[in-house]
């Protein structure tokens, strides 16, 4: 067509329809294709128009932490979880609102990249890796979930004693027994009888303390200050039924000589870090077990691994290590009265998607502007 008949055309419907009827026309169409368009996308549209709260998990490690969180907030489209390599954390941590940390170390260079970032948390309760002074600076909450709510401590208390029963059963030994075609051997023990000493008397201790009660075993623990469950007659009554005997941290070194099964659940800082060390662990009665279900640093290694040699250890299970993931070649797992477990004591489907619901209801209230609950902020 030319453009000379174009024109043409466009003058005459000038005079077939005038000027507001064109302009209805063309109000009608776009109208009409907007409203489409809307139809068709419907709740993308919305999900546009609304914020964009943005959660990171940082490493691979513990993947059912970001499955199940995923699952949770997997109807909340306005919701986005990514889980990024360690070290690709430190350069793109400015694009995220919530950070939960697990493994990472979280450093005051980090967290001065974390310009959107609202809330930083740990899939349970150790915060020992997140500069928290730093966080504070830079206006961003710290928080915990408390294990006494999420089952996760009831999970390391379990963990405890099924490493108690395989040192005493000599799980190592029973798999070699098996392949030898042996018939009972080797001899084993029982928690029947024993003097349990928890050093560290928290929510893991607490319900370990329970659990261990029905083994028949006598259980003595130390707490920094037992002044919190003063408060609280009903608790106090508690630990009175479930301890044989209390004692502060000035009492470690008695009770280990007391126990036959030391259990560390102390929290990890710096007047923590290697507490369990040689005068410690010489301390203890020849050939008593040693049980780890909180962190790795908490032993001092080359203490541990002396007194493995010298027989004075009776043998160590740890669900923790002093680096993670853990050299499958170190030497202290050469030992038969060794037994290691990756770091899974609060691994459970209970403690997990109960710890899946707290995190996706305190990025939903965040995102909404609201109160956070469920969880425990430290600054």
């Amino acid at each position: 067509m030319k453009r000379e008949s174009v024109w043409s055309l466009v003058k005459r419907s000038k005079y077939l329809f005038g000027r507001n009827t064109q302009q209805s026309l063309l109000f009608s169409t776009t109208h009409n294709t907007r409203k489409n368009l809307m139809e068709k996308h419907g709740n993308l549209t919305k999900d546009f128009e609304k914020k964009i709260t943005r959660v990171l998990f940082c490493g691979p490690h513990f993947p059912a932490s970001h499955q199940y969180t995923t699952e949770y907030l997997q109807n909340h489209s306005f919701i986005k979880v990514d889980v990024l390599p360690l070290e690709e954390v430190p350069k793109a941590i400015s694009n995220y609102h919530v950070c939960i940390v697990k493994m990472m170390r979280l450093d005051s260079n980090i967290i001065s990249r974390a310009v959107q970032m609202q809330l930083i948390m740990q899939y349970g309760v150790g915060l020992e890796g997140i500069d928290i002074d730093a966080a504070t600076k830079h206006g961003i909450k710290v928080a915990r979930i408390p294990s006494d709510v999420t089952g996760n401590a009831a999970s390391c208390a379990e963990m405890a004693i099924y490493l108690m029963l395989g040192l005493l059963r000599k799980q190592n030994e029973l798999q070699i027994s098996i392949q030898q075609r042996k018939l009972g051997d080797p001899i084993t023990d029982t928690l029947f009888g024993k003097t349990i000493f928890i050093l560290g008397f928290g929510n893991i201790g607490m319900d370990l303390a329970r659990r261990l009660k029905p083994f028949g075993v006598k259980v003595i623990a130390t707490k920094r200050s037992w002044a919190s469950y003063e408060q609280h007659t009903n608790e106090l009554n508690d630990v009175d039924d479930l301890v044989d005997v209390k004692g502060s941290h000035e009492d470690i070194y008695d009770f280990a000589r007391k126990a036959d099964i030391v259990v560390c659940c102390l929290t990890l800082n710096n007047e923590t870090a290697g507490i369990i060390n040689n005068n410690f662990i010489s301390s203890m009665k020849k050939g008593g077990l040693l049980v780890n279900v909180a962190r790795g640093r908490l032993l001092d290694y080359e203490a541990v691994v002396k007194h493995l040699k010298t027989g004075h250890l009776g043998g160590l299970g740890t669900d923790v290590a002093w680096t993670e993931p853990f050299d499958p070649d170190d030497q202290i797992l050469k030992f038969k009265n060794v037994i290691m477990t990756p770091h899974i004591a609060g691994v459970t489907e209970h403690s997990y998607r109960s710890m899946a619901k707290v995190v996706g209801d305190v990025v939903l209230q965040l995102h909404d502007g609201l109160p956070l609950t469920g969880i425990e902020l430290v600054n």
